[in-house]
């Protein structure tokens, strides 16, 4: 098992970089943040989750104090964040917003509704890079299950590597879903704390033309 790289450290938190294809809480074999908390060798609590196929930023608090502090922050939308995903369809739309509530469909599946009791809501910019792929960057502005797969979905523009939302034949041409939680934003105890990693894993995240758009997004928020 490969060491978990740690991005900060401090007192009460962490924040650990999670590989694409491992999941989060255990199942034959150690998830993530198991895998974290032993090789720290302390108890770690999760404060958010990330899909099996995404990879990037999470954070995970050291006592039940601190992760409580986290979830409030959480629900009252105070934490922000970003994301990168690869699609090799062009979207209906370039940029703007997508919003509906979402609903359970077949086989674990969610689905994108028109109604707006509850709604999901996902901010983004896109741009094309090489031939067929479009990059984008995405703020999400609440937190549900899926739903950036599948407000890409929606758009026409499922993320490449997704086996899931995207189709079968294409996404296993992939070697990862091309979903990565790339920056966060948050005030904590009258601290600031901002983190950007770029992916390191991923043929097309290591692309010249992807490396070069990053340079153009190093600050996700200044795009929003």
């Amino acid at each position: 098992m490969e060491k978990i790289a740690l991005i900060f450290e401090n007192d009460v938190f962490i924040i650990a970089s999670k590989p694409a294809g491992v999941n989060f809480h255990s199942e034959e074999e150690a998830g993530f943040v198991v895998q974290v908390s032993q090789q720290l060798g302390i108890p770690l609590f999760p404060v958010h989750r990330l899909d099996k196929m995404t990879s990037g930023l999470v954070i995970l608090a050291k006592n039940s104090e601190t992760a409580a502090q986290f979830g409030k922050m959480f629900e009252n939308r105070e934490i922000e964040k970003y994301y990168l995903a690869l699609s090799m369809r062009k979207p209906k739309k370039k940029m703007g917003w997508i919003k509906g509530d979402m609903a359970s469909a077949r086989r674990g599946d969610y689905k994108l509704l028109t109604t707006m009791e509850n709604p999901a809501i996902t901010q983004f910019i896109s741009c094309a890079l090489r031939t067929h792929e479009r990059f984008f960057l995405i703020k999400p502005h609440t937190g549900k299950t899926h739903q950036i797969r599948v407000a890409l979905k929606s758009l026409g523009s499922p993320i490449a590597g997704d086996e899931r939302y995207a189709a079968c034949d294409e996404a296993r041409k992939e070697e990862r879903g091309y979903l990565h939680a790339y920056a966060l934003r948050f005030r904590l105890n009258d601290e600031e704390f901002s983190f950007v990693l770029p992916p390191d894993e991923g043929d097309r995240f290591l692309s010249d033309a992807c490396k070069t758009q990053l340079d153009v997004w190093n600050q996700p928020w200044d795009h929003f």
